[in-house]
Protein backbone atom coordinates (compact mmCIF):
# COMPACT_ATOMS: atom_id res chain seq x y z
CA UNK A 1 0.00 0.00 0.00
CA UNK A 2 1.32 3.41 -0.90
CA UNK A 3 2.32 5.69 1.94
CA UNK A 4 -0.42 7.97 3.20
CA UNK A 5 -0.23 10.97 5.49
CA UNK A 6 -0.96 8.58 8.40
CA UNK A 7 2.51 7.05 7.97
CA UNK A 8 4.05 10.38 8.95
CA UNK A 9 1.91 10.81 12.06
CA UNK A 10 3.09 7.87 14.15
CA UNK A 11 4.85 8.80 17.39
CA UNK A 12 8.61 8.45 17.53
CA UNK A 13 8.23 6.05 20.47
CA UNK A 14 6.87 3.35 18.15
CA UNK A 15 9.05 4.17 15.15
CA UNK A 16 7.71 7.40 13.70
CA UNK A 17 7.39 7.40 9.91
CA UNK A 18 9.22 4.07 9.78
CA UNK A 19 6.54 2.30 11.83
CA UNK A 20 5.54 -1.02 10.28
CA UNK A 21 8.44 -1.06 7.82
CA UNK A 22 10.88 -3.12 9.86
CA UNK A 23 11.60 -6.59 8.51
CA UNK A 24 13.05 -7.82 11.82
CA UNK A 25 11.44 -10.97 13.16
CA UNK A 26 11.19 -11.08 16.92
CA UNK A 27 12.07 -14.12 18.99
CA UNK A 28 8.58 -15.28 19.88
CA UNK A 29 7.38 -14.80 16.31
CA UNK A 30 10.29 -16.97 15.15
CA UNK A 31 9.21 -19.64 17.62
CA UNK A 32 5.62 -19.50 16.36
CA UNK A 33 6.77 -19.76 12.75
CA UNK A 34 9.05 -22.70 13.56
CA UNK A 35 6.17 -24.50 15.30
CA UNK A 36 3.90 -23.95 12.31
CA UNK A 37 6.58 -25.22 9.96
CA UNK A 38 7.18 -28.31 12.12
CA UNK A 39 3.46 -29.07 12.16
CA UNK A 40 3.23 -28.64 8.39
CA UNK A 41 6.17 -30.99 7.86
CA UNK A 42 4.85 -33.55 10.38
CA UNK A 43 1.06 -33.12 10.42
CA UNK A 44 0.44 -36.29 12.43
CA UNK A 45 3.17 -35.71 14.98
CA UNK A 46 2.90 -34.31 18.50
CA UNK A 47 4.62 -31.00 19.17
CA UNK A 48 5.76 -30.93 22.78
CA UNK A 49 5.49 -27.31 23.80
CA UNK A 50 7.91 -26.52 26.61
CA UNK A 51 8.13 -22.87 25.69
CA UNK A 52 4.74 -21.70 26.86
CA UNK A 53 4.84 -19.33 29.84
CA UNK A 54 1.41 -19.91 31.30
CA UNK A 55 -0.37 -22.69 33.22
CA UNK A 56 -1.56 -25.71 31.26
CA UNK A 57 -4.77 -26.15 33.29
CA UNK A 58 -7.91 -24.15 33.97
CA UNK A 59 -8.69 -22.35 37.20
CA UNK A 60 -9.93 -24.75 39.86
CA UNK A 61 -13.68 -25.59 39.71
CA UNK A 62 -14.42 -23.86 43.01
CA UNK A 63 -12.91 -20.63 41.67
CA UNK A 64 -15.01 -20.81 38.51
CA UNK A 65 -18.06 -21.44 40.70
CA UNK A 66 -17.19 -18.36 42.77
CA UNK A 67 -16.96 -16.26 39.60
CA UNK A 68 -20.34 -17.57 38.44
CA UNK A 69 -21.94 -16.70 41.77
CA UNK A 70 -20.45 -13.20 41.80
CA UNK A 71 -21.31 -12.55 38.15
CA UNK A 72 -24.99 -13.14 38.94
CA UNK A 73 -25.06 -10.27 41.45
CA UNK A 74 -26.49 -7.06 40.00
CA UNK A 75 -24.35 -4.93 42.30
CA UNK A 76 -21.22 -6.22 40.55
CA UNK A 77 -22.30 -5.23 37.05
CA UNK A 78 -20.92 -1.69 36.84
CA UNK A 79 -17.59 0.08 36.69
CA UNK A 80 -15.17 -1.19 39.31
CA UNK A 81 -12.86 1.84 39.09
CA UNK A 82 -10.13 1.26 41.68
CA UNK A 83 -11.99 -1.62 43.29
CA UNK A 84 -13.95 -2.32 46.44
CA UNK A 85 -12.84 -3.59 49.83
CA UNK A 86 -13.16 -7.35 49.25
CA UNK A 87 -9.98 -7.95 47.26
CA UNK A 88 -8.00 -5.41 49.28
CA UNK A 89 -8.84 -7.15 52.54
CA UNK A 90 -8.11 -10.60 51.11
CA UNK A 91 -4.77 -9.30 49.79
CA UNK A 92 -3.81 -8.00 53.23
CA UNK A 93 -4.66 -11.38 54.79
CA UNK A 94 -2.68 -13.15 52.05
CA UNK A 95 0.38 -10.99 52.62
CA UNK A 96 0.37 -11.96 56.30
CA UNK A 97 -0.61 -15.63 56.00
CA UNK A 98 1.43 -16.59 52.94
CA UNK A 99 4.13 -13.92 52.58
CA UNK A 100 4.89 -13.24 56.28
CA UNK A 101 4.10 -9.52 55.92
CA UNK A 102 1.76 -8.48 58.75
CA UNK A 103 0.12 -5.12 59.21
CA UNK A 104 -0.76 -4.22 55.61
CA UNK A 105 -3.48 -1.56 55.59
CA UNK A 106 -6.01 -2.69 52.95
CA UNK A 107 -7.33 0.83 52.48
CA UNK A 108 -4.07 2.65 51.82
CA UNK A 109 -1.47 -0.01 50.97
CA UNK A 110 -3.32 -2.27 48.49
CA UNK A 111 -4.96 -1.70 45.12
CA UNK A 112 -6.05 -4.18 42.49
CA UNK A 113 -4.46 -4.46 39.06
CA UNK A 114 -5.74 -5.86 35.80
CA UNK A 115 -2.82 -8.25 35.99
CA UNK A 116 0.82 -7.41 36.67
CA UNK A 117 1.46 -6.45 33.05
CA UNK A 118 -1.07 -3.64 33.29
CA UNK A 119 0.47 -2.43 36.56
CA UNK A 120 3.95 -2.47 35.05
CA UNK A 121 2.69 -0.39 32.13
CA UNK A 122 1.00 2.16 34.42
CA UNK A 123 3.73 2.65 37.01
CA UNK A 124 6.26 4.40 34.71
CA UNK A 125 3.78 7.28 34.43
CA UNK A 126 4.03 7.64 38.20
CA UNK A 127 7.81 7.96 38.34
CA UNK A 128 9.57 8.55 35.03
CA UNK A 129 10.50 11.91 33.53
CA UNK A 130 12.68 12.35 30.43
CA UNK A 131 16.27 11.38 31.19
CA UNK A 132 15.47 9.29 34.27
CA UNK A 133 17.06 5.83 34.41
CA UNK A 134 15.31 2.54 35.17
CA UNK A 135 17.47 -0.31 36.41
CA UNK A 136 16.24 -3.61 35.00
CA UNK A 137 17.55 -7.14 34.70
CA UNK A 138 18.44 -8.92 31.50
CA UNK A 139 17.11 -11.38 30.54
CA UNK A 140 13.79 -10.21 31.91
CA UNK A 141 10.26 -9.00 31.34
CA UNK A 142 10.54 -5.71 29.41
CA UNK A 143 7.15 -4.00 29.95
CA UNK A 144 8.17 -1.42 32.58
CA UNK A 145 11.23 -0.48 30.53
CA UNK A 146 9.23 -0.19 27.32
CA UNK A 147 6.80 2.27 28.88
CA UNK A 148 9.60 4.13 30.67
CA UNK A 149 11.14 4.77 27.26
CA UNK A 150 7.76 6.02 26.01
CA UNK A 151 8.07 8.77 28.64
CA UNK A 152 11.62 9.63 27.62
CA UNK A 153 13.26 7.45 30.27
CA UNK A 154 16.39 5.37 29.83
CA UNK A 155 16.95 1.71 30.70
CA UNK A 156 20.15 0.33 32.20
CA UNK A 157 20.26 -3.47 32.04
CA UNK A 158 21.88 -5.57 34.75
CA UNK A 159 22.93 -9.00 33.40
CA UNK A 160 21.76 -12.08 35.29
CA UNK A 161 24.64 -14.51 35.19
CA UNK A 162 25.10 -17.95 36.69
CA UNK A 163 28.24 -16.93 38.59
CA UNK A 164 26.11 -14.56 40.68
CA UNK A 165 23.20 -17.02 41.08
CA UNK A 166 21.21 -15.00 38.53
CA UNK A 167 20.98 -12.03 40.91
CA UNK A 168 21.96 -8.56 39.63
CA UNK A 169 25.25 -7.07 40.74
CA UNK A 170 24.15 -3.73 42.18
CA UNK A 171 27.77 -2.65 42.68
CA UNK A 172 28.39 -2.73 38.92
CA UNK A 173 26.18 0.25 38.08
CA UNK A 174 28.13 3.31 36.85
CA UNK A 175 27.93 6.41 39.06
CA UNK A 176 26.53 8.51 36.20
CA UNK A 177 23.65 6.05 35.85
CA UNK A 178 23.00 5.85 39.59
CA UNK A 179 22.79 9.62 39.80
CA UNK A 180 19.87 9.58 37.38
CA UNK A 181 18.26 6.29 38.44
CA UNK A 182 14.78 6.35 39.94
CA UNK A 183 13.56 2.77 39.82
CA UNK A 184 14.91 -0.75 40.24
CA UNK A 185 12.63 -3.47 38.82
CA UNK A 186 13.09 -7.01 40.12
CA UNK A 187 11.28 -10.31 39.57
CA UNK A 188 11.85 -13.33 41.86
CA UNK A 189 11.36 -16.23 41.46
CA UNK A 190 12.65 -15.08 38.13
CA UNK A 191 11.41 -15.38 34.58
CA UNK A 192 13.26 -16.81 32.68
CA UNK A 193 16.00 -18.13 34.97
CA UNK A 194 13.80 -19.65 37.67
CA UNK A 195 16.25 -18.27 40.25
CA UNK A 196 15.04 -17.23 43.68
CA UNK A 197 16.14 -14.23 45.69
CA UNK A 198 17.58 -14.57 49.18
CA UNK A 199 16.88 -12.62 52.34
CA UNK A 200 20.45 -11.32 52.19
CA UNK A 201 19.96 -10.03 48.65
CA UNK A 202 16.72 -8.25 49.52
CA UNK A 203 18.40 -6.67 52.56
CA UNK A 204 21.08 -5.40 50.18
CA UNK A 205 18.37 -4.05 47.85
CA UNK A 206 16.66 -2.11 50.65
CA UNK A 207 19.97 -0.53 51.73
CA UNK A 208 20.84 0.23 48.10
CA UNK A 209 17.47 1.90 47.49
CA UNK A 210 17.75 4.06 50.60
CA UNK A 211 21.32 5.08 49.84
CA UNK A 212 20.55 6.14 46.27
CA UNK A 213 16.93 7.33 46.70
CA UNK A 214 15.55 4.67 44.38
CA UNK A 215 12.10 3.06 44.27
CA UNK A 216 11.99 -0.74 44.16
CA UNK A 217 9.26 -2.52 42.22
CA UNK A 218 9.22 -6.26 42.86
CA UNK A 219 7.17 -8.25 40.36
CA UNK A 220 6.22 -11.27 42.47
CA UNK A 221 4.19 -13.07 39.81
CA UNK A 222 5.77 -16.44 40.70
CA UNK A 223 6.40 -15.76 44.40
CA UNK A 224 4.04 -18.41 45.76
CA UNK A 225 5.16 -21.14 43.33
CA UNK A 226 7.90 -22.42 45.60
CA UNK A 227 8.97 -26.03 46.01
CA UNK A 228 10.42 -25.81 49.51
CA UNK A 229 9.62 -23.55 52.43
CA UNK A 230 7.57 -20.37 52.34
CA UNK A 231 7.42 -17.69 49.66
CA UNK A 232 9.87 -14.83 50.14
CA UNK A 233 8.27 -11.41 49.79
CA UNK A 234 10.42 -8.32 49.30
CA UNK A 235 8.09 -6.55 51.73
CA UNK A 236 9.01 -9.02 54.50
CA UNK A 237 12.40 -7.26 54.76
CA UNK A 238 12.57 -4.48 57.39
CA UNK A 239 12.43 -1.12 55.65
CA UNK A 240 11.20 -2.50 52.31
CA UNK A 241 7.86 -0.73 52.51
CA UNK A 242 9.74 2.56 52.90
CA UNK A 243 11.25 2.15 49.45
CA UNK A 244 8.91 0.09 47.30
CA UNK A 245 5.96 -1.96 46.28
CA UNK A 246 5.29 -5.54 45.26
CA UNK A 247 3.05 -6.90 42.50
CA UNK A 248 1.05 -10.08 43.04
CA UNK A 249 -1.15 -11.85 40.53
CA UNK A 250 -3.60 -14.73 40.19
CA UNK A 251 -2.27 -15.60 36.73
CA UNK A 252 0.44 -18.12 37.55
CA UNK A 253 -0.38 -18.90 41.16
CA UNK A 254 -4.04 -19.84 40.54
CA UNK A 255 -4.11 -20.85 36.82
CA UNK A 256 -5.93 -17.61 35.93
CA UNK A 257 -3.83 -15.94 33.21
CA UNK A 258 -6.82 -14.83 31.15
CA UNK A 259 -8.74 -13.48 34.12
CA UNK A 260 -6.33 -10.53 34.48
CA UNK A 261 -6.40 -9.75 38.17
CA UNK A 262 -3.85 -9.09 40.87
CA UNK A 263 -2.83 -6.38 43.30
CA UNK A 264 -0.17 -3.77 44.03
CA UNK A 265 0.91 -3.60 47.67
CA UNK A 266 3.39 -1.65 49.75
CA UNK A 267 4.38 1.98 50.19
CA UNK A 268 1.10 3.93 50.60
CA UNK A 269 2.25 6.99 48.65
CA UNK A 270 3.30 4.83 45.70
CA UNK A 271 0.04 2.86 45.87
CA UNK A 272 -1.93 6.12 45.89
CA UNK A 273 -0.01 7.47 42.89
CA UNK A 274 -0.53 4.19 41.03
CA UNK A 275 -4.25 4.49 41.76
CA UNK A 276 -4.41 8.06 40.50
CA UNK A 277 -2.82 7.12 37.16
CA UNK A 278 -4.82 3.89 36.98
CA UNK A 279 -8.02 5.89 37.48
CA UNK A 280 -7.19 7.70 34.23
CA UNK A 281 -6.18 4.50 32.46
CA UNK A 282 -8.92 1.94 33.03
CA UNK A 283 -12.27 1.51 34.74
CA UNK A 284 -11.21 -1.42 36.89
CA UNK A 285 -11.50 -5.16 36.54
CA UNK A 286 -15.01 -6.68 36.64
CA UNK A 287 -15.91 -6.97 40.33
CA UNK A 288 -16.95 -10.60 39.93
CA UNK A 289 -13.40 -11.41 38.82
CA UNK A 290 -11.97 -9.36 41.69
CA UNK A 291 -14.14 -11.26 44.16
CA UNK A 292 -13.15 -14.61 42.69
CA UNK A 293 -9.52 -13.51 43.02
CA UNK A 294 -10.19 -12.60 46.65
CA UNK A 295 -11.48 -16.14 47.17
CA UNK A 296 -8.20 -17.46 45.76
CA UNK A 297 -6.03 -15.33 48.00
CA UNK A 298 -7.95 -16.74 50.96
CA UNK A 299 -7.30 -20.30 49.70
CA UNK A 300 -3.52 -20.58 49.17
CA UNK A 301 -3.81 -24.36 49.32
CA UNK A 302 -4.78 -24.10 45.63
CA UNK A 303 -1.33 -22.74 44.83
CA UNK A 304 0.28 -25.44 46.96
CA UNK A 305 -1.37 -28.10 44.79
CA UNK A 306 -0.24 -26.36 41.59
CA UNK A 307 3.32 -25.97 42.88
CA UNK A 308 3.43 -29.67 43.85
CA UNK A 309 2.61 -30.61 40.26
CA UNK A 310 5.32 -28.34 38.86
CA UNK A 311 7.82 -29.67 41.38
CA UNK A 312 7.09 -33.25 40.34
CA UNK A 313 7.45 -32.41 36.67
CA UNK A 314 10.62 -30.43 37.32
CA UNK A 315 12.24 -33.41 39.05
CA UNK A 316 11.63 -35.59 35.99
CA UNK A 317 12.71 -32.94 33.50
CA UNK A 318 15.97 -32.28 35.34
CA UNK A 319 16.77 -36.00 35.40
CA UNK A 320 16.18 -36.54 31.69
CA UNK A 321 18.07 -33.41 30.63
CA UNK A 322 21.04 -34.41 32.76
CA UNK A 323 21.13 -37.76 30.96
CA UNK A 324 21.46 -35.82 27.71
CA UNK A 325 24.37 -33.81 29.08
CA UNK A 326 22.66 -30.61 30.22
CA UNK A 327 23.83 -29.12 33.51
CA UNK A 328 20.26 -28.87 34.76
CA UNK A 329 19.48 -28.01 38.38
CA UNK A 330 16.03 -27.81 39.88
CA UNK A 331 15.13 -24.23 40.82
CA UNK A 332 13.44 -23.36 44.11
CA UNK A 333 10.37 -21.97 42.41
CA UNK A 334 8.47 -20.93 39.24
CA UNK A 335 7.78 -23.33 36.39
CA UNK A 336 10.89 -22.47 34.37
CA UNK A 337 14.09 -24.47 33.96
CA UNK A 338 16.94 -22.37 32.55
CA UNK A 339 19.90 -24.30 31.17
CA UNK A 340 23.08 -23.40 29.36
CA UNK A 341 22.79 -23.99 25.62
CA UNK A 342 25.04 -26.72 24.18
CA UNK A 343 27.66 -25.94 21.56
CA UNK A 344 26.76 -28.94 19.43
CA UNK A 345 24.64 -32.07 19.09
CA UNK A 346 26.43 -35.29 18.14
CA UNK A 347 24.32 -37.94 16.45
CA UNK A 348 24.75 -41.72 16.54
CA UNK A 349 26.69 -41.65 13.25
CA UNK A 350 29.09 -39.13 14.86
CA UNK A 351 27.89 -36.30 12.65
CA UNK A 352 27.99 -33.01 14.50
CA UNK A 353 25.47 -30.16 14.45
CA UNK A 354 27.06 -26.95 15.77
CA UNK A 355 25.15 -24.29 17.69
CA UNK A 356 26.34 -20.71 18.05
CA UNK A 357 23.51 -19.41 20.24
CA UNK A 358 20.49 -20.37 22.26
CA UNK A 359 18.37 -19.54 19.25
CA UNK A 360 20.29 -22.08 17.14
CA UNK A 361 19.60 -24.99 19.50
CA UNK A 362 16.00 -23.88 20.05
CA UNK A 363 15.34 -23.87 16.30
CA UNK A 364 17.03 -27.27 15.96
CA UNK A 365 14.95 -28.78 18.76
CA UNK A 366 11.64 -27.71 17.23
CA UNK A 367 12.65 -28.66 13.68
CA UNK A 368 14.38 -31.98 14.40
CA UNK A 369 12.81 -33.13 17.66
CA UNK A 370 9.45 -31.31 17.64
CA UNK A 371 10.21 -29.87 21.09
CA UNK A 372 9.47 -26.17 21.51
CA UNK A 373 11.62 -24.10 23.89
CA UNK A 374 12.48 -20.44 24.34
CA UNK A 375 16.05 -19.25 23.63
CA UNK A 376 17.73 -16.49 25.62
CA UNK A 377 20.96 -14.94 24.40
CA UNK A 378 20.86 -11.74 26.46
CA UNK A 379 23.48 -12.75 29.05
CA UNK A 380 25.00 -15.90 27.60
CA UNK A 381 23.42 -18.61 25.48
CA UNK A 382 20.62 -20.37 27.36
CA UNK A 383 17.40 -22.29 26.84
CA UNK A 384 14.24 -21.96 28.88
CA UNK A 385 12.12 -25.06 29.35
CA UNK A 386 8.70 -24.72 30.96
CA UNK A 387 6.98 -27.55 32.83
CA UNK A 388 3.58 -26.18 31.85
CA UNK A 389 3.39 -28.54 28.88
CA UNK A 390 -0.10 -29.90 28.24
CA UNK A 391 -0.91 -33.26 29.82
CA UNK A 392 -4.37 -34.63 30.60
CA UNK A 393 -3.37 -36.20 33.93
CA UNK A 394 -0.33 -37.50 35.79
CA UNK A 395 -0.18 -40.64 33.67
CA UNK A 396 -0.18 -38.55 30.50
CA UNK A 397 2.42 -36.25 32.05
CA UNK A 398 4.72 -39.24 32.52
CA UNK A 399 4.09 -40.26 28.89
CA UNK A 400 5.07 -36.79 27.64
CA UNK A 401 8.27 -36.77 29.68
CA UNK A 402 9.18 -40.25 28.44
CA UNK A 403 8.58 -39.06 24.89
CA UNK A 404 10.97 -36.14 25.44
CA UNK A 405 13.60 -38.56 26.75
CA UNK A 406 13.13 -40.81 23.70
CA UNK A 407 13.44 -37.91 21.26
CA UNK A 408 16.67 -36.76 22.86
CA UNK A 409 18.01 -40.28 23.29
CA UNK A 410 19.77 -40.54 19.92
CA UNK A 411 22.04 -37.52 20.45
CA UNK A 412 24.58 -36.31 22.95
CA UNK A 413 25.24 -32.65 23.56
CA UNK A 414 28.60 -30.92 23.78
CA UNK A 415 29.08 -27.96 26.08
Amino acid sequence: MADTYIQNLFADRIGGNQYGKSTAIYKFEKIKRAKRAALAAHPEAEIIDMGVGEPDEMAFPQVVAELHCEALKSENRGYADNGDALLKQAAARYMERVCSVPGIDPETEVMHSIGSKAALSILPAVLINPGDYVLMTTPGYPVFGTHAKYYGGLVYNLPLVEANHFLPDLTSIPVEVLNKAKVLVLNYPNNPTGASATVEFFIEVVAFAKKHNIVVIHDAAYAALVFNGRPLSFLSIPGAKDVGIELHSTSKTFNMTGWRCGFVVGNPLLVKAYGDVKDNTDSGQFLAIQHAAAYCFDHPEITEQIAAKYSRRMDSLVRLLRKSGFAASKPNGSFFLYVKAPKAAVKKDNSRVPFHSGEDISQWLITEKLISTVPWDDAGAYLRFSVTFVARNQQDEERVLLEIANRLGDVTFEF
